[in-house]
């Protein structure tokens, strides 16, 4: 196999995932969890002692984070940037933002950095109440729309390679709109750089860099209380997978290297089985390559696992998963589609909703 570059299998993996998924997404998108269903908190909760034994599936559903944007600090515009494309690009307004990509990542980011009321328009995965009523600019799932786009005379737009057709995106270059083209990759390592990105071709440096930090140490903290509290011997932690479905299309890949489920699977404390076979991208299962994997759990999206008819329809449609330790002992862990690999400053909730569904599904039962 070439080399590829891991910022390119990122961004490949985030295109056809756009892709994957448009038929799968409802024009609104997911609707917020309240606190009412959200999974425990780790540090209320028993976790088992050995996780190997569990059985079932669980879905996590992070509480709700109101956004806290950072203290004000003052903007400087204009603002000259040079983006992950190498294009350079000036910024002299945002009074009207667009923050576009397949999680809804940047939307959040920009919120949090007090700049949600210049927000316009949103993509459908920027679903947090804040931003829930906002005018979409996707139709169709995640397809972008120039019509809705223009239609909202945006001053700038903040983008990476997630969302298509790239079509649109040139549009608007050519309809004098600075566009600026984020990093695509997403990882617990790469939240502090995607702020101060997004930050800088806003004019607020100063408020990414706190931002940031605030972040990154929550993301830290997290995964330290998650360490702490999971066995020590890696042997006795699940071996885990991400699998992306889309069970109506008869779509089934496994998520590697490059495109966050790594770094996800680690932030856990599990064993990533597609690291170990040195699985890159994201690709279409195989059943040799599902069963020597061999996971002891299986993270997916839950929307995807809806759509294979749930568990027992998914065991179905792929009957090698049946005969892994996760298919025999049903130890499926799902979450909303928008949140499980969104990588942004809500990333500390994710995490914790998760370790509880992963170590004390009893307390996170569907």
């Amino acid at each position: 196999m070439p080399f590829l570059h891991p910022a390119r299998i990122a961004a490949a993996a985030a295109i056809a995932l756009a892709v994957l998924t448009a038929s799968a997404c409802t024009a609104s998108g997911s609707a917020p969890s309240s606190d009412a269903d959200a999974t425990p908190a780790l540090s209320s909760v028993e976790l088992a002692a050995d996780p190997l034994a569990l059985t079932g599936p669980s879905t996590a559903v992070a509480a709700a984070s109101p956004i806290d944007p950072v203290d004000d600090a003052p903007q400087a515009l204009p603002v000259s940037v040079v983006d992950n494309q190498g294009t350079q690009v000036t910024v002299s307004s945002t009074d009207r933002i667009l923050a576009l990509d397949l999680y809804g990542s940047l939307g959040r980011i920009v919120f949090e950095l007090g700049l949600g009321d210049s927000v316009v328009g949103r993509d459908v995965s920027t679903s947090f109440p804040e931003a829930s009523e906002l005018p979409l600019v996707t139709q169709d799932g995640h397809d972008l729309s120039a019509e809705a786009i223009l239609a909202l005379d945006p001053t700038v737009i903040l983008t990476d390679t997630s969302l298509g057709p790239w079509d649109v995106m040139l549009q608007m270059r050519d309809a004098g709109i600075p566009v600026v083209v984020l990093d695509a990759t997403r990882s617990t390592e790469t939240v502090g750089s995607l702020i101060e990105q997004t930050a800088d071709a806003l004019g607020v440096s100063e408020r990414g860099a706190a931002l940031a930090e605030r972040t990154q140490q929550r993301i830290d903290d997290e995964i330290a209380q998650i360490a702490a509290a999971i066995p020590e011997d890696a042997a006795a932690r699940p071996r885990m997978a991400f699998l992306y479905v889309r069970g109506n299309a008869g779509v089934y890949y496994m998520f590697g290297e490059g495109t966050g489920a790594q770094s996800l699977v680690e932030a856990l404390g599990g064993v990533d089985v597609a690291a170990e076979i040195g699985w890159e991208g994201m690709r279409p299962i195989t059943d040799e390559g599902l069963i020597s994997a061999a996971p002891d759990l299986v993270l997916l999206m839950t929307g995807g696992l809806e759509s294979a008819g749930g568990v027992e329809g998914l065991l179905e449609q792929l009957p090698a998963l049946a005969q892994t330790p996760a298919g025999e002992n049903r130890r499926f862990v799902d979450m909303d589609d928008t949140q499980i690999l969104s990588f942004g400053p809500a990333t500390a909730e994710t995490l914790d909703a998760l370790a509880v569904a992963v170590y004390a599904p009893d307390e996170a039962r569907s």
